[in-house]
């Protein structure tokens, strides 16, 4: 018997397995097709993928494909659903330059003009009631994120007016208060204890190229935008950030290695979760890369 839900477990798991990789091609599929001009076959396809059990991480693209092939076609107010939907879920993602035509990226933009507002206050009052439970950690993600969609291109002129300029004072207060009350306290000190035996040799993690190698050719930036300085620059300031660039094109870990301010910083650690590069290759083959991005603040004029 035991042998028996054994096996069923184990089909099961691989049965999952099959189900996932066969919805990662379809979405390809549709991309492809989509790319190809076919946005009619495309969206039957996404649409499939839409009522069907799949993975949240997809969600997203299945949205922004069908946004995509519903502008293509014409149906613009089906289309605004769907960019709706990508906004609700993702509220800093926006088409980039590569990824779709000025008119896609138009729609997105008038779409998340229209959303980020009320998003912001709503994320604003989420950070506040934890910041009310004592719960200090998720209270400054949460008002670092209200932050960073606030310096926004899409709401910038919303922003320097009540009720979201009052919000962005707020959320910088709470935040810094936030960050200090979450800072774990100096542990104690270590007990002593017998050293156990050496452990496994691990295994060896992939190598992080910094562009003197030879053969290596560095990341191309997709994306690669920073968020501007919240209130007035009264004194220049400057900054350093170290990103490591996976072999996907995305930012695997972000450092700030000279600071510009708390908030600042926190701002831009968020932030580099959104760009995008052409990953490095070393003789033709992607790899992971170290970058250094300078952060050169201007007075306010």
């Amino acid at each position: 018997m035991k042998s028996y839900f054994v096996a069923a477990l184990v089909a099961g798991s691989v049965l999952a397995a099959s189900a996932a990789g066969a919805q990662d091609a379809d979405l390809t599929a549709a991309r492809d097709l989509y790319a190809s001009a076919a946005y009619d076959d495309a969206l039957t396809m996404l649409n499939r993928l839409r009522s069907s059990e799949h993975p949240a991480s997809q969600s997203r693209a299945i949205e922004q494909y069908r946004a995509f092939c519903l502008l293509a076609l014409g149906r613009s107010a089906d289309a605004e659903q769907a960019i709706e939907a990508v906004v609700a879920a993702d509220a800093t993602f926006q088409p980039g330059e590569t990824d779709a035509s000025p008119r896609i990226r138009s729609a997105f933009t008038t779409v998340r003009r229209r959303m980020l507002p009320s998003i912001i206050q709503q994320k604003y009052a989420q950070a506040k009631a934890a910041f009310d439970r004592k719960e200090f950690g998720a209270a400054a993600e949460g008002f670092t994120q209200v932050l960073t969609a606030l310096a926004d291109q899409d709401v910038a002129a919303e922003a320097k007016q009540p009720p979201l300029s009052d919000l962005r004072t707020l959320a910088g207060g709470f935040q810094e208060l936030a960050a200090k009350a979450a800072a774990p306290p100096p542990p104690p000190p270590a007990p002593v204890v017998v050293a156990p035996p050496p452990a496994p040799a691990a295994p060896v993690a992939p190598k992080i190229y910094s562009g003197g190698e030879t053969g290596v050719v560095a990341p191309v930036i997709v994306t690669q935008a920073l968020p501007p300085f919240p209130g007035q620059v009264v004194i220049p300031r400057s900054g350093k950030l170290e990103i490591v660039i996976d072999e996907n094109g995305a930012v695997e870990s972000a450092v700030m290695r000279e600071s510009v301010s708390q908030t600042y910083d926190a701002m831009v650690l968020s932030a580099t979760r959104a760009w995008r590069y052409r990953p490095a290759t070393a003789n033709g083959t992607p790899v992971k890369f170290r970058k250094t991005v300078q952060i050169s603040i201007k007075l306010t004029t």
